[in-house]
């Protein structure tokens, strides 16, 4: 066995002739493929053929038994973008730009939108239909609501611009990169802000530790909001019933709680400690008693109902101003001069029973696990598959890599369980079935 210097693959030293064929089955002098039929492939085949292959690579590890399916964990961590900050132009000036381009270039420029974009359009905006008996009044109020939701993981994890929250707007609302209009602001661990995305995993809580969802989203896409998206996603293309869904503090918004434990599943993750002001009495000093609907403060006074606030669902408690001006314990309480004032949601039932599984051992033991399982599979993605930067640019092309790595990171699991002296690819026989596992069937684009 001798190294080719020009290629830089194995080769074997044929007795005929003095050959030397890589271990590819490409001549010595024998042209390689142009380096630009990858991309050409890329192109051709989109994001849902990598995703078909994740998939199947999947379905591989479910027949052979190494996905759970009793837990599933969800966490995302920041990816660098392939651009830079000074790339950052005012937005209207680019998509005037781009509007201008497609105007010129017509079906060109409509080419390249739909490659830059191919979830959106797949499919078509019809709903699918519902598989199962129900009455069509409510057949059609479901499709009316697919209708209106935003599908973050059929437009490859690109977010719905039209949504604003009040004044509040995002750096990625006005200003945009020219080299990769998908990335925007974040703020790096270094202390440095540079362009990039999150990537967002569900991984079952199996010993394989086996990647089920990946979805990379702009890094303006807070971790929460594409929580709900990929966990349903999870639990129906596997077809699971996961008794608890572990997550940092970022996924514990009312939004997702509630949601979860609706499906009665446990949802294992720490509450938010926004509102609270260090030095003052927090909100779960101040007693609730339901049979009355009021509280109860620490100087012992009465918080009755004072109003209710539709936008934030909450309903506001407060004490006699007076009362508070004279108590003694209101340099512990409140600063305002209107008296002490509590907020509660109504689904603050669920946030209690997420409160309660924090006091036991399931819950701790689910926290320590979440250290071990998911986060040191982004450090190997990083680290060994070259994910701690994006080679590619743009949504469709940075979720083929990542789903890629994914696959990849699955299959190595799915590899050792097989056992790495028996694998049937490349170098085995390519006939070689295992026991309940299927061989990797052909995609075709």
């Amino acid at each position: 066995m001798r190294e080719s210097a020009l290629s830089g693959s194995s080769c074997r030293w044929s007795p005929i002739g003095s050959a030397c064929v890589d271990s590819l089955g490409y001549d010595l002098i024998e042209p390689r493929p142009n380096h630009s039929s990858l991309s050409r492939i890329r192109e051709r085949y989109g994001l849902v053929v990598f995703r078909r292959f994740f998939e199947t690579i999947v379905e591989q590890c479910v027949a052979a038994g190494l996905v759970w399916g009793e837990e599933l964990s969800i966490d995302a961590t920041k990816i660098e973008a392939n651009a830079a900050m000074d790339s950052l132009r005012p937005r209207f000036a680019v998509e005037a730009h781009l509007a201008h381009l497609f105007a010129v270039d017509g079906d060109r420029g409509k080419d390249a939108q739909e490659r830059a974009d191919p979830d959106g359009t797949d499919g078509g905006d019809e709903p699918a239909p519902f598989p199962g008996a129900l009455p069509e009044a409510a057949q059609t109020a479901l499709a009316e609501r697919a209708m209106q939701r935003h599908d973050g993981i059929g437009h490859a994890g690109r977010p719905n611009r039209t949504v604003t929250i009040g004044a509040y707007r995002r750096t990625a609302d006005f200003r945009v990169s020219t080299t990769d209009p998908d990335a925007t602001p974040m703020l790096h661990g270094s202390g440095r802000t540079h362009l990039g995305y999150q990537d967002h995993d569900v991984v079952d809580g199996g010993r394989a530790r086996i990647i089920l969802a990946a979805l990379v989203a702009p890094a303006e896409v807070q971790e929460n909001q594409p929580a709900l998206d990929l966990l349903w996603w999870t639990r129906f293309r596997w077809k699971l019933r996961p008794r608890q869904i572990t997550g940092d503090t970022k996924y514990g918004t009312v939004e997702n709680i509630v949601a979860i434990e609706d499906q009665h599943i446990r949802a294992y993750v720490p509450l938010s400690d926004a509102g609270r002001r260090p030095g003052l009495f927090d909100e779960q000093d101040v007693v609730y008693d339901a049979a009355t609907d009021t509280y109860r403060c620490p100087g012992g006074q009465t918080l009755r109902f004072l109003s209710h606030c539709q936008s934030t669902q909450r309903r506001i408690s407060a004490a006699p101003a007076m009362a508070c001006c004279t108590c003694a314990l209101k340099p512990q309480c409140t600063t305002s001069s209107r008296g002490r004032r509590v907020g509660r949601s109504l689904h603050e039932p669920d946030r209690d029973r997420v409160r309660g599984y924090h006091d036991t051992e399931a819950y701790a033991k689910a926290m320590r696990k979440r250290k071990v399982w998911v986060e040191p599979l982004f450090a190997e993605a990083k680290d060994w598959h070259g994910l701690r930067r994006f080679r590619l640019r743009g949504l469709a092309k940075v979720n083929s890599e990542a789903v890629f790595v994914a696959a990849g990171q699955n299959l190595k699991h799915l590899l050792s369980w097989r056992g790495w002296g028996r694998r049937p690819f490349p170098s085995g026989t390519a006939g070689i079935v295992y026991p309940g596992v299927p061989l990797l069937p052909a995609l075709s684009p």
